[in-house]
C-alpha cells in the first residue's frame, strides 16, 4: 500500500511539473527586475501570475530588462478587491526619471467599497506632462482579471480596456511627442495615500493589509532596443501595430467613454493653465 501510495505521489508530482513546464510563462528573472514583495504563482488554467504586496513597510513591482521603442503592451490585471483607498497600481513606460523623460501612464487610482475605480492615464514628453484623462471604470476592477494596452507608434498613443478605445494622444509635428528615447515596463503598487483618492482626503486603512494586485498574460509586441548604439529589433507581424491608427469604431467608443466616463480632462483645467491650454487640446 506504501509503494502503490509512493508511486501515486509520484506520478501527480510529475504531472504537476509537466503541466507547469507547459503552462503560460512570461515572468522570468532574465527579463524582468523585482522590488518588495513579487509572489509567483500558476493558476488553475496553467497561466502564470505575478502578485505585487503592499504593507506598511514597503510597495512592490518588476520593471522590464529590455528597453522598448515603440510597441503593443497588454496585460490581464486583477486589482484590490473592496476598499482600496489610498493606494495606487500601475502598468506604465518610462524612459527614467530626469527632467527629459518620456513615459507613459495608466494608473489605478483605489477608492472606497462600492466607488469607481479611476484609470489616470497620461504622457510625457521630453519632461513635459500635465496631460492626464481620467476615467471610471465601468466594472468591478477587483472581481476578475480584465485586459489593460497600450499601443505605442510614431504617430498615436491608444489606451485601450478590454479592447475598447479609451484615450487616443495623437503626435503633431510642432508639439512634444515621446518618439526617440526608449522605453522600460514597469508595474507597482505603492502607498499613495497624499493624492490618489479624493485628493488625499481618504487614506489606507492599514487593518486591510497586505494587499495585492495580480497581473498575468502579459505581453509586448515591440521593438526592442540593444545596447548603447540604440538600435531596435522589431518582431514578425511589427506593421499590425506600427500601422496602427484610431478608426471609426475607435472614434465612437472614445466618444462615449468621454461622454459617460471621463471624470477629469486637462483640457479643460483652465486653472491648471491660466495661460493657455496645450497646443494639443484645440486639435483633438
Amino acid at each position: 500500500m506504501a509503494r502503490r501510495s509512493l508511486a501515486l505521489a509520484a506520478a501527480v508530482l510529475a504531472a504537476l511539473l509537466a503541466a507547469a513546464s507547459a503552462a503560460e510563462s512570461w515572468f522570468d528573472e532574465d527579463k524582468f527586475t523585482k522590488h518588495g514583495e513579487v509572489r509567483v504563482r500558476y493558476d488553475r488554467s496553467g497561466r502564470q501570475v505575478a502578485s505585487l504586496m503592499l504593507d506598511r513597510r514597503s510597495g512592490a513591482g518588476f520593471i522590464s530588462k529590455d528597453k522598448y521603442l515603440f510597441g503593443e503592451f497588454s496585460v490581464q490585471m486583477k486589482l484590490i478587491p473592496g476598499n482600496s483607498a489610498g493606494t495606487v497600481t500601475s502598468f506604465y513606460l518610462t524612459s527614467g526619471e530626469g527632467d527629459e523623460h518620456d513615459e507613459i501612464d495608466m494608473e489605478f487610482m483605489g477608492n472606497s467599497s462600492g466607488s469607481p475605480v479611476v484609470l489616470n492615464t497620461n504622457v510625457w514628453a521630453h519632461g513635459d506632462g500635465k496631460k492626464e484623462h481620467q476615467f471610471d471604470l465601468w466594472f468591478d476592477p477587483g472581481a476578475d482579471f480584465h485586459t489593460y494596452t497600450v499601443v505605442w507608434n510614431d504617430k498615436n498613443i491608444i489606451f485601450r480596456v478590454d479592447g475598447v478605445t479609451v484615450r487616443v494622444f495623437r503626435r503633431y509635428a510642432d508639439l512634444p511627442y515621446p518618439h526617440a528615447k526608449p522605453m522600460k515596463v514597469h508595474a507597482t503598487l505603492w502607498d499613495g495615500s497624499y493624492w490618489a483618492t479624493l485628493q488625499g482626503n481618504v487614506t489606507i486603512d492599514w487593518s486591510r493589509a497586505p494587499f495585492a494586485v495580480s497581473y498575468r498574460a502579459y505581453s509586448a509586441r515591440a521593438c526592442a532596443v540593444a545596447g548603447d548604439a540604440g538600435r531596435s529589433s522589431c518582431p514578425a507581424g511589427s506593421d499590425d501595430w506600427m500601422g496602427r491608427r484610431p478608426d471609426a469604431t475607435d472614434a465612437v467608443t472614445v466618444a462615449w467613454a468621454k461622454r459617460n466616463l471621463l471624470r477629469y480632462n486637462y483640457c479643460e483645467d483652465g486653472w491648471r493653465f491660466p495661460k493657455g491650454f496645450p497646443g494639443e487640446c484645440a486639435r483633438n
